[in-house]
């Protein structure tokens, strides 16, 4: 006898937070899997599309209105990914501006990437995927404006390119790429000199704050690896 099968959506939602790639997760108080963290999200009603559905729950219990992006990002439906009735969870990736400072609940809390706790069910599996997912478009798309806030310095910027992809990123060359393609645009405004002095750095912001892809077939790789539109 077939199992009746339920649909979730589930959302990874991250962050470039004290220069870190952080995700937003709430820890389960009941069983199955309690005392792990969990992804937000829940079940899908049946007047709502995917997407309203895991903005409302973002919204509804978490308190994240400002993510500035959001996208599909896989379908997960192993037969057992959860105990009980079998469902089907639609996974999205958002993207929150390192300036936000978005009010969460007590059960709910940010966690670094590279120290993950123990997870509920398959939502390490899609902490992983939503990653791969932004790094990948940080190479071909102009999507770092959901990461950083609406001005910057080119210095500010880069620390979030690092957080975001893990490795190493030359100032000057990602400067060059994101100018070359059309990406930036200074602001006129000058950032106050930090406690060394120095000259003081202008202020960019994006051209576009919406997704667009800028260089298909390009490749931010880590220093030493040679690929199209790389930035060292």
């Amino acid at each position: 006898m077939s199992r009746p099968t339920a649909h979730e959506v589930l959302a990874a939602v991250l962050q470039i937070r004290d220069g870190h790639l952080q995700v937003l997760a709430w820890q389960r108080a009941r069983e199955p899997d309690a005392g792990r963290w969990a992804l937000p999200g829940g079940r899908l009603r049946d007047d709502e599309d995917v997407e309203a559905s895991v903005r409302r729950q973002l919204a509804e219990k978490v308190d994240v209105r400002e993510i500035a992006h959001v996208e599909q990002l896989a379908v997960f439906s192993d037969p057992d990914r959860v105990p009980g009735p079998r469902t089907v969870a639609t996974a999205f990736f958002g993207l929150v501006p390192s300036d936000a400072d978005p009010a969460l609940p007590a059960d709910t809390a940010w966690h670094r990437l590279a120290d993950l706790p123990p997870t509920a069910f398959d939502h390490a599996l899609i902490v992983r995927d939503a990653r791969e997912r932004l790094r990948a478009k940080l190479s071909y798309t102009n999507l770092g404006f959901a990461l950083a806030p609406h001005e910057f310095t080119i210095s500010e910027l880069r620390a979030l390119y690092v957080g975001a992809l893990g490795h190493p990123v030359s100032a000057t060359n990602l400067q060059r790429v994101l100018t070359r393609r059309g990406l930036l645009q200074p602001t006129g405004a000058i950032a106050p000199p930090g406690p060394s002095g120095g000259r003081p750095a202008g202020r960019f912001r994006f051209t576009d704050r919406s997704l667009r892809v800028t260089d298909a077939f390009a490749v931010l790789r880590p220093p030493g690896e040679v690929a199209r539109s790389a930035v060292p």
